[in-house]
């Protein structure tokens, strides 16, 4: 005998049928990972000498002075740069919304194309930028600011700057697309309201754009710093983490500990997992103070 369900249960059967594919890949490919990996945090050694530790790995933290170091660098990176680059988007795009700018597509073409440019190839490119014979010395010292080369990956906080100018350079193109899209969509008679009530072009900026664009700029904060507290290509290929590992990320030193040290894939799914907790606690912060809607 044919069960007949009716109308209302049918359509949600297919449309948990059409969700499921997509639903098994997510866990299969992001949540089963995740719960291996925080099952590994609890091991130490690998293959068949792996065994059970307990919280072993996460007390080790605490007396590890590298991981104490890649932390605090990835710190100085996300405090400096996300606000630097997100300042700096917000106020190219909106000189590029201006209609009596001409060549604008040109521009936002221009500022974009980091974006798409090879991480390696760009890192090369500021490598010789900034060598002891590179560009910016040569500037800088035709220009009498300095009288001899510095020594920009070699030294601690110059290595950092340039880690800073890199992913400046590369991501603000990226986040000033958002605010761009964001601008396009506020209506030009708010504006032109405003001048009407005498407003100046500053109180515009500061109770119209940053008001209606608080929703873009809450996500590209929160992306930013997700992006930045996984930083690895830049320290890589720019600085390898030198000088001394003074300018290592945490990324980079999960990645020293799988496949450059002795394997520590047990100590390296803990720091990864501390990683997590800081994307999401961050995160959660982020979208609590930001997002008070009115």
């Amino acid at each position: 005998m044919k069960i007949r369900l009716p109308l209302e249960k049918r359509r949600k059967l297919v449309s948990w049928l059409f969700l499921l594919p997509a639903t098994l890949l997510i866990a299969g490919m992001s949540f089963y990972p995740m719960i291996k990996a925080f099952l590994l945090s609890f091991t130490k050694g690998f293959g068949k000498t792996s065994e059970f530790v307990g919280t072993y790995n996460y007390q080790r933290l605490f007396q590890d002075s590298l991981f104490k170091t890649a932390l605090g660098n990835t710190f100085i990176y996300l405090i400096i740069q996300v606000p630097l680059m997100l300042i700096l988007a917000l106020i190219l795009a909106s000189l590029l919304n201006n209609p009596k700018i001409k060549c604008k597509g040109l521009f936002r073409t221009m500022i974009f194309l980091p974006c798409a440019t090879s991480l390696v190839s760009y890192s090369i490119i500021f490598r010789s930028m900034f060598a002891l014979d590179g560009f910016a010395n040569s500037v800088l010292m035709n220009l009498n600011v300095i009288n001899k080369p510095i020594n920009w990956i070699g030294e601690i906080w110059p290595a950092r700057i340039i880690i800073i100018l890199a992913i400046t350079w590369r991501w603000t193109g990226y986040n000033m697309i958002f605010y761009l899209s964001g601008l396009q969509n506020i209506d030009p008679q708010i504006y032109e309201s405003a001048k009407i009530d005498g407003a100046s072009a500053s109180q515009q900026f500061r109770k119209i754009t940053i008001p209606l664009l608080k929703p873009i700029i809450l996500l590209t904060a929160i992306m930013s710093t997700n992006g930045t507290l996984q930083l690895f290509d830049e320290t890589k290929n720019l600085t390898n983490g030198g000088p001394a590992n003074m300018t290592i990320s945490i990324s980079q030193y999960i990645y020293k500990l799988s496949f450059e040290y002795s394997p520590q894939f047990g100590y390296a799914a803990t720091i990864s997992f501390i990683v997590f907790l800081l994307v999401a606690v961050l995160s959660f912060l982020q979208m609590k103070v930001g997002d008070k809607r009115d």
